[in-house]
């Protein structure tokens, strides 16, 4: 009982931490976040405060919309904090990465399977979906290298559906934070052995950082392919 209780203790400091951590850095790039949550707050309260006076109990009701004007403020919370998060992450090299590393479960990516000298990077999804090439860079290089990993795939599996997306505001593009929501409107075609098939063939054909350590999030904006990599 004594360890549940200290436990408890533990987490709840840590999650405290972390939403006060990310409220700190949305307020970074959304200055309002604070106005607009109190706001949310008070007048969610509010409302709900003057029904209960109507019907003639205000406590009652006032509890209640404490806890929907609480709930209120987390969801609006949370959608201004992960807009922040997308608008930081938007234009970095690896940004597309990092939102496929949360795409979901039954997706497997492998970041940066091919990249030029530009630092165009084409990063691969695998999933019921099919295959799921994610390019980010310039339009115009991006589709040659797009199409150069499709013809290398195609060698083994050809017989497994594959979408491209390049990532951008342009025509034709999708924009980051509409990344996973993309992904996951694609129809499901492969069966779960079918899907572990296929990652092992693609891993046979090797990546482009699988000797090199590549670091979590956007790819830092002075990095150079090693001497013997991949470049296209």
């Amino acid at each position: 009982m004594a360890r549940k209780e200290s436990a408890a203790e533990t987490a709840n400091p840590g999650r405290l931490k972390q939403i006060a951590l990310t409220y700190k850095m949305t307020r970074r790039a959304d200055k309002k976040i604070g106005p607009v949550l109190a706001a949310v707050g008070i007048v969610t309260l509010g409302v709900f405060l003057a029904i209960g006076f109507l019907i003639g109990h205000p406590i009652y009701v006032g509890i209640f919309g404490l806890l929907i004007a609480l709930l209120a403020m987390a969801i609006v919370f949370g959608r201004r904090a992960e807009r922040a998060a997308f608008g930081q992450m938007e234009g970095q090299p690896g940004a597309a990465a990092a939102v496929l590393d949360n795409v979901g479960r039954g997706w497997t990516t492998t970041p940066a399977v091919a990249m030029n000298r530009n630092q165009d990077v084409v990063h691969r999804a695998v999933g019921k979906a099919g295959i799921v090439l994610v390019a980010e860079g310039n339009p115009n290089r991006l589709k040659t290298l797009l199409a150069a990993e499709k013809k290398r795939m195609a060698r083994i599996v050809a017989d497994v559906p594959v979408h491209d997306i390049i990532v951008g505001t342009g025509e034709d593009q999708v924009d980051l934070k509409k990344l996973r929501t993309t992904m996951l409107k694609y129809p499901r075609v492969l069966t779960g052995p079918q899907v572990t098939a296929t990652n092992d063939r693609l891993r046979a054909l090797g990546d482009l950082m699988s000797n090199m350590p590549l670091p979590k999030g956007p790819m830092p904006k002075g990095m150079r392919m090693p001497r013997g990599g991949r470049m296209r």
